[in-house]
């Protein structure tokens, strides 16, 4: 992506990337429902193309129906469903793979026709190639995922590989909207603050790791483990932090511990950003853009860690295969976290080191 892409010509390329941006955030978002509802494991096979089509009859439905009994998910969770029940974590995960399929058909289309149109400039080529590899990547990193829970006496994925498949899929989103930013922003919008891009640079990490311990929290379904605040089951250090051996195990499989560290993580957050925003205010010739955006790093992280804490409380409603308040919020949480970390990729493209050019 060099300097040389016509802002003016590249709008069309711009706004069919935001496009899949968008239906790329959808796609989270029906994962998350897919996996608050217990659907993932509901469809056994990779299906795509015109193996993609529902079941169209009884004998049909009956017959996915017999695959999902042979699951370990099945035989030790759910072995009183009746088919209504399969109909309804089916259509779910049925769903999400659809609008998968979508999405890559808007980017195959599009891409195709922009070339067609000559809108698309040799500069854009290998940013759109690394797009559509970590599209791919994706995809078969969420077979992987769905296969960990279909063998032994796994009732669910791994948490691990939920995390994988959560992460990429921000990767990607990610990669997308910076390279849609770099078609649609002039340079005259580019602030210059090394001080600011460093604050803004150790927020971004800082909520990769938060939103990493959140996936292995859904994974884990962490949140009634410590359904209190602001202390974890009446401690404000938990026992037993470091119980499992080898103690590298308990950041990833003791729920306790990721509770624990995704807590401190928001906190943390919560702190940077507020330094980041007395930063932001602080200066005093700033761009356009930078001066209208500035106050959203701080409403968005707000917003995000009420609802986490709304969510936890409300995790002693839990209901088996019933979507209730706990779920709603949980899904709104997830979504927040999303926007901050859009909002803080915004933000990185806008705020540039003094010493490089744009």
């Amino acid at each position: 992506m060099k300097k040389s892409i016509s802002q003016n010509n590249s709008s069309a390329v711009a706004n069919w990337v935001l496009i899949g941006v968008c239906m790329l955030l959808v796609q989270v978002i029906l994962g998350g429902i897919t996996r608050l509802t217990g659907s993932g494991l509901s469809i056994t096979e990779w299906n795509l193309g015109t193996k993609a089509i529902p079941p169209l009859n009884e004998q049909e439905w009956l017959i996915k129906f017999d695959l999902y009994k042979q699951t370990p998910q099945f035989r030790l969770l759910h072995s009183d469903f009746s088919l209504q029940d399969f109909k309804f974590i089916f259509f779910w995960e049925w769903f999400h793979r659809l609008w998968a399929q979508m999405v890559g058909i808007v980017f195959l289309v599009g891409f195709v026709y922009l070339i067609w149109k000559r809108k698309i400039k040799s500069q854009m080529i290998k940013p759109l190639l690394i797009l559509f590899l970590l599209g791919a990547l994706q995809a078969v990193v969420g077979w992987i995922m769905v296969l960990s829970g279909l063998t032994g006496d796994a009732i669910y994925v791994k948490p691990t590989k939920l995390a994988v498949h959560f992460v990429l899929a921000l990767v990607l989103i990610s990669y997308a909207f910076w390279f849609a930013l770099k078609l649609l922003i002039p340079q005259k919008e580019i602030l210059r603050n090394n001080n600011l891009r460093k604050w803004s640079w150790s927020i971004i990490i800082i909520l990769f790791f938060q939103l990493l311990f959140g996936a292995l929290m859904a994974g884990l379904k962490t949140a009634n483990a410590a359904p209190t605040w602001p202390t974890i089951n009446g401690d404000w250090l938990p026992k037993n932090l470091f119980k499992q051996s080898p103690w590298l195990v308990n950041f990833v499989d003791n729920k306790i511990t990721v509770h624990f560290i995704h807590r401190g993580l928001a906190y943390l957050l919560f702190v940077l950003t507020l330094i980041w925003t007395f930063q932001a205010y602080r200066i005093s010739s700033v761009t356009h853009y930078f001066r209208k955006s500035r106050w959203l790093p701080v409403f968005i992280v707000f917003i995000q860690i009420i609802l986490g804490i709304v969510t936890v409380l409300s995790s002693l409603q839990i209901v088996a295969n019933r979507w209730g308040i706990f779920e709603s919020l949980a899904q709104l949480h997830q979504i927040a976290g999303m926007l901050f970390l859009l909002c803080m990729i915004y933000i990185l493209f806008i705020v540039r080191r003094s010493s490089k050019s744009y």
